[in-house]
């Protein structure tokens, strides 16, 4: 699955899966800008573009799409995997955590596609957004979350319907529990971690978490001319949690 001289934007590339999917992207030879909100980004290599923001501030987004024309020229292939989660029950999430939720993981998401989509070339290109498990089944707790995770999927249909006759394909892999900082920082907080990522296993039909590489894996076949004639759908890697 070679991406020679594909250019490409990964956001939230400071960790986890976002690293993985870098990572990945450049072994098949894509030439890559990254954003993350982190100042600096120590897993950039010296040919990698870095540009450091906040994509809920359209004015940054835009300064970035003018970046990657100037770099860059086109743009080919964007990665949307970026986002918040922020877990409350729903009446006591107040109504800015609720705002910024949906901000980070939706309307932020928006606002990429909006400003790249014209830089794709006159051949077409593909968005790939990472939404989650939790945007296609309801938990307590991540109300806000599923519902930001939701939209993404249908702003990626719909976008996929709308950009169909310019080639531009739009695709959404959906990762179940997946073992990067953040996960393992939770299991930490708990009395037991290990008794913790056990039942958390236990949940899911396969009895594991992803890596970031495994969902890097899908986001890649997405990216990729092998799934030319994709556009429009949800890919899950979830070991099977959204199979019920």
């Amino acid at each position: 699955m070679r991406l020679d001289n594909v250019k490409a934007l990964v956001t939230g590339a400071g960790s986890g899966i976002g690293e993985a999917i870098s990572s990945h992207f450049r072994r098949e030879g894509a030439r890559l800008l990254l954003t993350s909100r982190r100042e600096r980004l120590d897993t950039a290599r010296p040919d990698d573009l870095y540009v450091p923001g906040d994509l809920n501030d359209e004015s940054f987004v835009e300064a970035l799409a003018r970046q990657a024309a100037e770099s860059f020229g086109t743009v080919e292939v964007v990665v949307l995997n970026h986002g918040l989660q922020a877990s409350s029950p729903l009446t006591e999430m107040s109504r800015e955590d609720a705002k910024n939720v949906l901000e980070s993981n939706l309307l932020s998401a928006f606002l990429v596609m909006k400003h790249f989509a014209p830089l794709m070339p006159s051949a077409g290109g593909a968005f790939v957004c990472v939404s989650s498990r939790l945007g296609m089944v309801g938990k307590a707790g991540e109300v806000l979350y599923s519902a930001a995770k939701g939209g993404l999927i249908m702003l990626a249909k719909g976008a996929a319907i709308e950009w169909a006759a310019r080639n531009i394909r739009v695709n959404v892999v959906a990762p179940g529990l997946t073992v990067t900082p953040i996960i393992e920082a939770s299991f930490q907080r708990s009395a037991d971690p290990e008794a913790r990522r056990r039942e958390r296993e236990t949940q899911i039909p396969l009895q594991r978490l992803a890596t970031p590489g495994e969902v890097a894996d899908a986001v890649l076949f997405l990216a990729s001319s092998e799934s030319t004639y994709v556009t429009g759908a949800v890919l899950p890697v979830d070991g099977g949690y959204t199979a019920f």
